[in-house]
């Protein structure tokens, strides 16, 4: 019952590589010679996002002069909307440019909102800094929504997976790039901030939009060695089509009316096909769309409206299961938000000499997330997993759910110790006197924030690899970008759940005495805020535990289930552990 299907040419230089037969590959593109040149271009990005985001609270209110809550504020919605961005630009890279293009487009206009955002720091008059300082930054965050959905996918897609020596370059690939993005970050923390905080912002904003510069055309000197894809379509018309179908069968049943299942499946204009998955009990009420009636059996070709294929109505499955995940992680990112916002405030405030002629950046601490990742990352992989393995009897020691879960439970104690710190910090300031003076610095070395950092690379060595990893694996084939895009947006949402519980904290706290969120830090309560926080967390862990004890797992055709875990050793799949 397949709708009939319109032949392709065959392109090398965008058809799926994996799907080409060894005749009609090009041995000349991809592999690691391409793909070392997206490596760098991912570099430079996250070097550019963290020399600005790292250090951005500090430009907002020393120099622009905003309250601490709205300086916050600004950062959490600025951060909130660059990770939302990316489901947009997924959608374009997937349905219409291409993912190649899309990186093309979007790193220019990246590097142009940069060289803006340079400017407004420099040459711009003063009066009309602020409005052009925000304007450059919302281009940013448009350069952001292509470039971060597709940058990592298109260089995954330069290694052929029917190909050993590639396939297993390809388990390597996404070390390296992992990697890659940390040193980008971290160099960017030391380096760039050190510029912004004893040369100036012009000079640490110049390094930025110089890095953009070099790494654009290194992408554009790799342009001939790419594998790239063509644009399929809108993945969103497959799932329309089930919905649409299962509302118009909502009185059939299988045992009423049904004359079987379309288990057949088809792609249109050059889509590839994906894995064959398996019925899954969840969502029944979709399972109608797939069931054939009476006028279904006498088409000669299907309406995909009216009836779709079993894989296709698996598909949607496997969306519907991840939108709880999602939503129950927003919580997690709502804590991460404060390494950029509340943490550089407390730092600012505290001893920072290090040597007779030498002060720490507040914001530079920031790269202590990506040394502790750096150092975790190796002992999860040889050190946890084979001890877990020899546990739970599974392959990957502990389930995709049960990562994010533990990095969950390190958030709330992060929030615990950071408050503990602050109380510290306050005290501190209290019996010397500077309760009143928030500019003094407090006698307390910077270095006890050196645990609330510490956890929070920690828990991003739990949770956001594992997230990047459940949003890869279990998205279907066609829509892999949007699943990257969807991790991303958790990041992006969870910011903006985080300032909406600094306006909530701050209109309670008001109307019974002052606001916790103070100008002033040694008069503030940030300590109780970070105990929300906390609290929050443990609620929202709760509901976690609750959501991913009914989760289900992709089940594929031919491979086998791991019994306690319920997760897949497919091929292919198992090539995404950052």
């Amino acid at each position: 019952m397949d709708a009939p299907v319109t032949p392709v040419a065959i392109d090398n230089d965008h058809q799926n590589p994996s799907k080409l037969l060894p005749s009609q590959k090009n041995t000349s593109k991809g592999g690691w010679n391409a793909a070392i040149f997206v490596i760098f271009v991912e570099m430079a990005e996250r070097f550019a996002f963290y020399g600005l985001a790292g250090n951005l609270i500090t430009y907002l209110t020393n120099n622009l002069g905003q309250p601490v809550a709205a300086a916050a504020k600004n950062v959490n919605t600025w951060v909130g909307v660059s990770a939302i961005f990316p489901l947009l630009g997924a959608f374009v890279a997937d349905s219409y440019l291409g993912r190649f293009k899309t990186i093309l487009a979007s790193s220019s206009i990246y590097f142009l909102g940069m060289v803006l955002l340079s400017l407004s720091v420099s040459v711009i008059p003063t009066h009309s800094r602020k409005p052009v300082f925000f304007t450059a930054l919302y281009i940013l965050a448009i350069g952001e929504g292509g470039h971060k959905p597709c940058v990592q996918t298109f260089a995954a897609d330069q290694f052929d997976e029917t190909n050993p020596e590639e396939k297993a370059a390809k388990s390597s690939f996404f070390n390296w790039w992992y990697l890659g993005i940390v040193t980008g970050a971290s160099v960017a923390i030391v380096v760039v901030i050190y510029l912004q905080d004893n040369v100036s912002w012009a000079a640490g904003f110049g390094v930025l939009a110089g890095s953009l510069a070099v790494a654009l055309a290194l992408f554009l000197i790799g342009m001939k060695k790419y594998r790239k894809q063509r644009p399929t379509g809108s993945p969103f018309t497959r799932v329309a089509q089930v919905f649409v179908a299962a509302a118009r069968k909502w009185r059939l049943t299988e045992s009423h009316g049904s004359r079987g299942i379309c288990c057949e499946d088809d792609r249109v204009r050059g889509q590839t096909m994906g894995p064959k998955l398996v019925r899954t009990n969840q969502f029944r009420f979709l399972d109608k769309a797939m069931m054939i009636d009476n006028d279904d059996a006498m088409r000669k070709s299907r309406n995909p409206w009216k009836l779709c294929s079993l894989n296709q109505v698996e598909e949607v499955k496997l969306l519907l299961r991840l939108i709880p995940i999602w939503v129950s992680c927003l919580m997690f990112c709502a804590v991460i938000t404060q390494l950029h916002t509340f943490f550089t405030k407390q730092g600012s405030t505290m001893s920072r000499s290090l040597g007779p002629n030498f002060k720490v950046p507040p914001a530079a601490l920031q790269s202590l997330v990506g040394l502790t990742i750096l150092i975790a990352v190796p002992v999860y992989d040889c050190v946890f997993v084979p001890i877990a393995r020899k546990l739970t009897k599974n392959p990957t020691g502990i389930t995709m759910l049960q990562r994010i879960g533990i990095g969950l439970f390190v958030s709330i104690l992060n929030m615990v110790v950071a408050g503990i710190v602050e109380t510290a910090r306050v005290n501190t300031a209290r019996k010397h006197g500077l309760i009143d003076t928030p500019k003094a610095v407090i006698p307390m070395s910077i270095w006890w924030l050196l645990p609330q950092y510490v956890l929070t690379g920690i828990g991003d060595v739990f949770t956001i690899i594992g997230l990047q990893e459940l949003f890869y694996d279990q998205m279907p084939e066609e829509m892999r970008s949007i699943g990257a895009a969807a991790y991303i947006s958790i990041v992006g949402i969870g910011s903006f759940v985080n300032t909406g519980i600094i306006s909530v904290v701050q209109m309670i706290s008001s109307k019974h005495g002052k606001e916790w969120l103070g100008d002033n830090l040694n008069r503030s309560n940030l300590n109780y805020f970070y105990w929300v926080l906390a609290g929050l967390s443990a609620i929202n862990l709760c509901v976690y535990m609750w959501i991913s004890s009914a989760f289900e797992y992709k089940k594929v055709e031919g491979y086998d289930e791991i019994s306690e875990g319920k997760e897949l050793e497919m091929e292919g799949y198992s090539d995404v552990r950052v």
